[in-house]
C-alpha cells in the first residue's frame, strides 16, 4: 500500500524554493573529500607564508563600544599611532613584521595604552627576525642571529591570544560563632523590617493623634 503523501515541494527550487516543474534536489556526497580540500588548501597557506605565525599579524586589545559593552575587551584592528611610538616602532616598519596598524584609532585611557605597549614590548622580546639579504641588520628591532633563525619554528594560532586573568578570591575559616548564626533568618528579618518600617511610623502617628484628641 502506498501513503497518499503529497510530496509537493521541490527543494532548491528557484530563490524562494518554491519554483513549478521537477524535483531540483541538490545532493552533497562530497562532503568527506571537500574536507580533504580545505584541509590541504590550509596546509599550502600556511607553508606558503612559513616561517610567519598562521593566525596573522598581532592586534590590539581594546573595549568594546556602547556603555553596555565597554568593560569586555577583544582583539581590535590595529596598533595607533602613539602606541607604536612609545613602543618605539616606526608604523611602516611595523606593517613588515606582522604588526597591525590603525592610524585612525585614537587613544582615550592611559591603562588601555599602557596595555598594548607592553604587548608591543613583549612581542619584540619574543620575535625572530629573519634577515632579508646577507648578514643582519641593526634597526628599530635588529635582525636575529642564524642559530635563532634555524632553530624558529612557525607559530600555529592567535598570535598572543586574550587570556582571562585569574581571580582569586580571599579564603577564611568558619568559626563556630558563624554557625551558629542564621543569615538567612538574619537577612529576612532586615528585609521585613524596612519593608513595614513606614508602616510602624504610621500607626505611631495615628496612636498620637487619637491621644492628644482624648
Amino acid at each position: 500500500m502506498i501513503p497518499n503523501q503529497h510530496f509537493h515541494k521541490k527543494w532548491a527550487g528557484g530563490a524562494s524554493g518554491h519554483a513549478r516543474g521537477p524535483l531540483h534536489i541538490v545532493s552533497w556526497f562530497d562532503q568527506a573529500p571537500k574536507k580533504k580540500v580545505r584541509r590541504l588548501k590550509r596546509s599550502a597557506k600556511q607553508a606558503a607564508i612559513a616561517p610567519r605565525p598562521t593566525g596573522g599579524a598581532l592586534r590590539p586589545v581594546v573595549h568594546c563600544p556602547t556603555i553596555k559593552y565597554n568593560s569586555k575587551v577583544r582583539l581590535g584592528r590595529g596598533f595607533s599611532l602613539e602606541e607604536l611610538k612609545k613602543a618605539g616602532i616606526p608604523a611602516k616598519f611595523a606593517k613588515t613584521i606582522g604588526i597591525c596598524v590603525d592610524k585612525r584609532r585614537v587613544n582615550k585611557s592611559e591603562e588601555a595604552m599602557a596595555v598594548n605597549v607592553a604587548r608591543l614590548a613583549e612581542y619584540k622580546a619574543k620575535l625572530i627576525l629573519f634577515p632579508k639579504k646577507g648578514a643582519a641588520k641593526k634597526g628599530p628591532i635588529a635582525d636575529s642571529s642564524k642559530e635563532e633563525c634555524a632553530g624558529a619554528a612557525q607559530f600555529q594560532g592567535v598570535v598572543m591570544p586574550l587570556t582571562k586573568p585569574e581571580v582569586e578570591y580571599p579564603m577564611m575559616k568558619v568559626t563556630e560563632e558563624m554557625r551558629a548564626v542564621n543569615q538567612r533568618s538574619t537577612m529576612r528579618l532586615a528585609f521585613i523590617e524596612k519593608k513595614i518600617k513606614g508602616t510602624r511610623l504610621r500607626m505611631k502617628k495615628e496612636k498620637e493623634a487619637a491621644k492628644d484628641k482624648k
